[in-house]
């Protein structure tokens, strides 16, 4: 069976736009994991424009499955990691202006270092890269635990045959990456319709959904939507 991690930065998004005390993501990554999430995922961003320190602090000390911590792989990032000890690290990249991650992380091998720094934490690296074989490679060099592949273009895609050889391009990395020993993962922009060409290649170990989840959620309830979309990635 796939795993569903529930990111729930959007409900931080909502209380940010009052800077306020509600809604509560602790109280969501409760529900989450009542309903059959097996990771709740938070984007600590440089900006704090959503998730908030003091929210991954009581993530780490509260939750009952797993914590996987979005973040740049920059000094005070990695400092944070370090003494919160989530149980992933997922490197991605990061810009002020965009709305949200809009590609894949660039590796280089200058972040080699800074994987075998969290990796001598105790705590699993993932890379947030795209279907590139070139970068899955690196990724292996340099010592990830784990890739997620970013399924945004896959996601914003409306044309048939565009869709079928971005998913052609997504199986072939995904491939690669399980010959390579790296666990597979799978996120961004999947929803409600477009999570089942992906679930139909038995492959992605874990996928890693957020937005379509909380969006639904304000007219389902969040336990309701997290439900549905864990029996959608496991039928």
């Amino acid at each position: 069976m796939a795993d569903l991690g529930i990111n729930i930065d959007h409900v931080a998004t909502i209380r940010q736009a009052r800077m306020g005390i509600e809604p509560e993501p602790l109280y969501a990554a409760s529900i989450a994991e009542q309903s059959g999430a097996d990771q709740i995922t938070v984007h600590l961003r440089e900006d704090r424009r959503h998730i908030q320190l003091r929210d991954v602090k009581l993530l780490r000390q509260t939750i009952q499955t797993k914590l996987n911590l979005e973040m740049a792989a920059t000094p005070e990032m990695i400092s944070i990691a370090k003494t919160l000890k989530p149980d992933t690290v997922t490197l991605v990249p990061e810009k002020r202006e965009e709305l949200t991650t809009e590609g894949g992380l660039l590796l280089t091998r200058d972040m080699e270092s800074s994987i075998k720094e969290l990796k001598d934490a105790g705590i699993e690296v993932s890379v947030f890269i795209e279907p590139d074989l070139e970068m899955i490679k690196l990724a292996d060099k340099i010592g990830a635990d784990a890739v997620e592949i970013h399924t945004g273009k896959y996601a914003n895609l409306t044309d048939a045959n565009e869709i079928e050889e971005e998913l052609k391009k997504i199986k072939k990395a995904a491939k690669l990456i399980k010959t390579a020993g790296m666990r597979i993962v799978a996120g961004h922009g999947l929803n409600y319709h477009n999570i089942h060409h992906l679930v139909k290649m038995e492959i992605f170990e874990e996928y890693n959904i957020g937005h379509s989840i909380i969006a639904r959620a304000v007219f389902s309830g969040l336990a309701e939507s997290v439900k549905l979309m864990k029996n959608l990635i496991n039928t």
